[in-house]
C-alpha cells in the first residue's frame, strides 16, 4: 500500500514493547507504507511500587501513549493486550490484531526442578493475583513473592537466589529470544490459563483517521481478533478489571471459537470455570457473515461464559480479590 506519509507509531520504550512495535513496523513496511517509532514513557514505566495486577485497571501502561494518539503526536499505537484495560477510549479504537504469539506461561526455577517437584515452602516470584491463585491452587504449600523489573532483570534475580522459580510470559521470552533450553516448564494449559489478550497485540489507531485504520487493518488476522474480542468481553461484563484473579483462553477448535473463562479467590482455595464455543467457520471461509459479524459473535460468546462464571459466584471471588 504505496503512500507518502510517514505512519508514527507510539509505544513504550522497554526492550518488549520496542520489539512488538519494530515487529508491527516491518509488516506495515511490507506493505509500502513509510513508518517511525515515537518512544513514550508511562506512568507504569516510572512507577515501580504498584502491584503488577494493578497495571491494566488503571492503564499505566496505556493512557499516555493512548493521550499521544488523540493529540496527533502518533498516527497508531502498538499495545500488549493484555495490559489495555477494557473500557473504551472515546476516539480511538483497536483497528486491528495480527496474528498471536504463544499464549502461556513458563516456570523457570533454579535447578530445573518441575512445578511438581518444588519442594514444600517453595518461593516463586510472580507480582499477578491470576498467576498466583492459579499456582497455589495447584500447590497451596507454595510461597509467593512480589518480582518487579524487565526479564533480565527478573532472571538475575533468581539466579542471586532471591526466588525458587519465576513465571513469564512465554510469549515475551520468545520474543526477547530466551531460548527454551533456558525454560523449565510450560504451565500452560494444565496449571495456568493465560491474562486476557496475553500474547497478542493490538494496534489503535484514532477513529476519523480512515488511512491509517485501511493501513493496518491488512495486518489484521480474524481467528486471533476474535478470540481476544471473547477474551475481553468476558473480562468486561465481570467487572473484574486486573484486580482479580480471572484468566482466560479463547482458541479456534473444529471450526468453533472456543473460550474458557476462569475465576479464582487469591489464595487458590476455590476455582470457577466455564467453557462455550460457537461456530465460526464461515466467517474465516470468507462467506457471511461479514467480520464485524464475527466479532459481534465473539462478544456476545465472552458475556455468556461471564454469565455463566457469575451463576457459579464469580463476583464473591472478585469482591474478595479487592478487599484491602
Amino acid at each position: 500500500m504505496p503512500s507518502q506519509r510517514c505512519f508514527r507509531i507510539g509505544t513504550r520504550r522497554s526492550v518488549l514493547a520496542q520489539w512488538q512495535a519494530h515487529w508491527v513496523a516491518e509488516k506495515l513496511q511490507g506493505l509500502g507504507a513509510p513508518v517511525e517509532l515515537v518512544l513514550i514513557v508511562t506512568e507504569g514505566d516510572r512507577r515501580q511500587d504498584l502491584q503488577a495486577d494493578a497495571w491494566t485497571s488503571r492503564g499505566i501502561f496505556t493512557r499516555e501513549i493512548q493521550k499521544a494518539l488523540l493529540e496527533g503526536r502518533v498516527d497508531l499505537a502498538v499495545h500488549s493486550l493484555k495490559d489495555l484495560p477494557t473500557q473504551p477510549v472515546e476516539g480511538l479504537m483497536i483497528a486491528a490484531v495480527p496474528e498471536r504469539g504463544p499464549v502461556g506461561d513458563v516456570l523457570i526455577s533454579r535447578h530445573q526442578s518441575p512445578l511438581a517437584q518444588l519442594p514444600p515452602g517453595a518461593v516463586i516470584g510472580t507480582g499477578s493475583l491470576r498467576r498466583q491463585a492459579q499456582l497455589l491452587h495447584a500447590r497451596p504449600d507454595l510461597q509467593m513473592a512480589p518480582v518487579r523489573g524487565n526479564v533480565d532483570t527478573r532472571l538475575r534475580k533468581l539466579q542471586a537466589g532471591q526466588y525458587d522459580g519465576i513465571v513469564l510470559a512465554e510469549a515475551g521470552l520468545a520474543r526477547l529470544g530466551i531460548p527454551e533450553s533456558a525454560w523449565t516448564e510450560r504451565l500452560f494449559p494444565t496449571v495456568l490459563l493465560p491474562a486476557v489478550g496475553q500474547g497478542a497485540l493490538g494496534i489503535e489507531v484514532r477513529a476519523d483517521d480512515a488511512q491509517t485504520r485501511a493501513l493496518v487493518e491488512l495486518v489484521d488476522d480474524p481467528a486471533t481478533h476474535a478470540a481476544v474480542v471473547a477474551e475481553r468481553a468476558m473480562l468486561a461484563h465481570l467487572h473484574g478489571g486486573c484486580l482479580a484473579p480471572v484468566a482466560a483462553w479463547a482458541r479456534i477448535e473444529h471450526a468453533q471459537l472456543v473460550l474458557t473463562g476462569r475465576v479464582l479467590d487469591p489464595k487458590g482455595q476455590q476455582m470457577l470455570q466455564a467453557t462455550q464455543t460457537v461456530r465460526i467457520s464461515p466467517v474465516l471461509l470468507g462467506a457471511t457473515p461479514s467480520q464485524e459479524e464475527l466479532l459481534h459473535e465473539a462478544a456476545a460468546l465472552g458475556r455468556q461464559v461471564a454469565e455463566q462464571l457469575l451463576a457459579q459466584g464469580a463476583n464473591q471471588l472478585i469482591l474478595a480479590a479487592r478487599r484491602p
